[in-house]
């Protein structure tokens, strides 16, 4: 055979490159007419975890007054730590959100001083560092994804970038939704992402005390169920809760 052949790339690296070819084009296949913006960040957080490595990852978005929600977390305790970073108005998300900007915290320790709350509130939830990057396009930013780490260790700087690759994708597909007569777009997606938040909670308590499980093995299994069959995360959420679908019926 004529040529130098190339060795195949290592089955780590080929396999991070399948997964990632397919976040885009799971992200992508959202950018539509009636996508559902919980979906939307409920992939962008999972796929965040998957390709960095990282131990969890949480989401904030903003509607156009400023007002914060968390829509997407990969973990319970991801959650609950996003909550205490808008009730307190504090913590690294919120610092992103705020500067349009990255911000890491390579060890959360040795950086009490600059979130005096939330530094002991992650080292408890068992995190030792946090990058997190904004949603954002161009001089508009609409949220910020914070990924963190079990470990102290930073992200390399193409982890990173591509972290941010991930976010502007989302952020494309939430503004691309909005035109110059629906000023208030971001408003009702937020709003609307919150009442699906609600329901998914509520489905995942169903699930957890149907099978009894903990709520993290309820949301994987709610999830699955939606992509398996199709259907929005938030349908089928609500479809649970109205006992619509039997939750016995709702499984991997």
């Amino acid at each position: 055979m004529s040529g130098i052949e190339r060795p195949d790339p290592p089955l780590a690296e080929r396999t991070r490159e399948q997964v990632l070819a397919e976040t885009f084009v799971g992200l992508a296949d959202t950018l539509v007419d009636d996508y559902d913006v919980v979906e939307l960040l409920d992939r962008l957080v999972g796929a965040t975890v998957r390709l960095l490595g990282v131990t969890a990852a949480g989401l904030l978005l903003s509607d156009q007054k400023g007002n914060l929600a968390v829509v997407a977390s990969s973990s319970e305790e991801t959650h609950t730590l996003e909550m205490f970073q808008l009730q307190t108005d504090e913590g690294p998300c919120l610092d992103c959100v705020r500067t349009a900007r990255p911000v890491t915290s390579i060890d959360l320790e040795a950086d009490a001083e600059r979130w005096p709350r939330f530094v002991p509130a992650a080292l408890a939830a068992g995190f030792r560092s946090v990058v997190a990057v904004p949603l954002r396009l161009r001089d508009q930013t609409i949220g910020g994804l914070n990924l963190f780490h079990a470990r102290s260790e930073p992200l390399t700087e193409g982890d990173q970038r591509l972290a941010q690759a991930l976010a502007d994708v989302a952020t494309i597909g939430i503004l691309q939704q909005r035109t110059a007569h629906r000023s208030s777009m971001l408003a009702e997606q937020l709003q609307h992402a919150l009442n699906s938040r609600i329901a998914i909670e509520q489905a995942k308590g169903v699930l957890a005390e149907r099978k009894s499980v903990n709520m993290d093995a309820a949301f994987d299994t709610l999830r699955s169920y939606s992509r398996n069959n199709n259907l929005k995360l938030s349908d089928v959420a609500l479809a649970v809760v109205r006992g619509e679908i039997d939750p016995d019926q709702v499984s991997d």
